[in-house]
């Protein structure tokens, strides 16, 4: 994709827009509750000034993203807009879906997608067997990618030296009692994984649940996502996910190197 040329290649301070970066900041901060947020809390949040927000909201509520009654806001469903342009756009989701598609099938388990974005992965899209009900990650979803399968999976395309400084730099919580946050010990499991080309995680991510993923390639080689599958541990063995998944994840990411430019 092209880059936005700048003079000289150097950026200006005129080049950075203020304004749009305080509403995709304040935009973010209805994350962090489960309902409607009132103009305090949001500018609390988002660390900006009551007037600015105040501004911000009202723009975007003339925008058709928020929603307010006068005391609350709340996003609408025309977010989601911002959403679909990146999954329609994305041409790994485009390549990579008839494949999720196909190994849940196979499998008769939830196969999914997922990107780094910056220390968290996103999944961006997944595939389900035919059944009426199934559970799952949802679209959008993020997690910490020190403690998840797709993320070692994906961070095992940094060399070590560079690994290592990401994984010191990053914050590594326990999310479960079964989570490594040791940084020397997940520097070893992250180069041993890739040296194995899939990576194994047993509980670290959630409670009760464990993944089992593979790198997916482009065409020159370059790490751009992961493919995983997951169960309940008390339905799926560590050795089953190596023997029956691995081999679809595997061939299923090597079947598509070439189709990604």
């Amino acid at each position: 994709m092209p880059k936005v040329k700048r003079p000289e290649g150097e950026e200006r301070a005129t080049d950075f827009v203020e304004s749009l970066d305080r509403g995709l900041r304040l935009l973010q901060m209805f994350g962090n509750a489960p309902g409607p947020m009132t103009l305090s809390d949001l500018a609390r949040a988002a660390d900006l000034p009551r007037a600015t927000a105040r501004r911000i909201l009202f723009t975007l509520e003339r925008g058709g993203f928020v929603s307010s009654d006068g005391k609350m806001f709340a996003l609408t469903p025309h977010v989601l807009t911002l959403a679909s342009s990146y999954l329609r756009s994305s041409q790994v989701v485009a390549v990579l879906q008839p494949l999720l598609d196909r190994i849940a099938s196979e499998a008769q388990e939830i196969s999914s997608l997922a990107v780094l974005d910056g220390d968290e992965v996103v999944f961006i899209a997944r595939g389900s067997p035919a059944r009426v009900f199934s559970a799952g990650i949802d679209i959008g979803y993020r997690l910490p990618s020190f403690c998840t399968s797709v993320g070692r999976a994906m961070l095992g395309k940094f060399a070590n030296a560079e690994l290592a400084e990401r994984l010191k730099a990053m914050r590594r919580e326990a999310v479960t009692p079964q989570t490594v946050t040791d940084p020397e010990v997940l520097l070893a499991t992250i180069i041993t994984d890739r040296e194995k080309g899939y990576s194994l995680v047993d509980r670290e991510a959630e409670p009760h649940f464990r993944s089992i993923s593979v790198p997916v390639r482009r065409y020159d080689n370059e790490v751009v996502a992961a493919v995983n599958m997951g169960a309940h541990v008390d339905r799926v063995s560590t050795g089953e996910m190596i023997d029956r998944f691995l081999p679809l994840l595997r061939e299923g990411a090597e079947s598509v190197r070439e189709q990604l430019l």
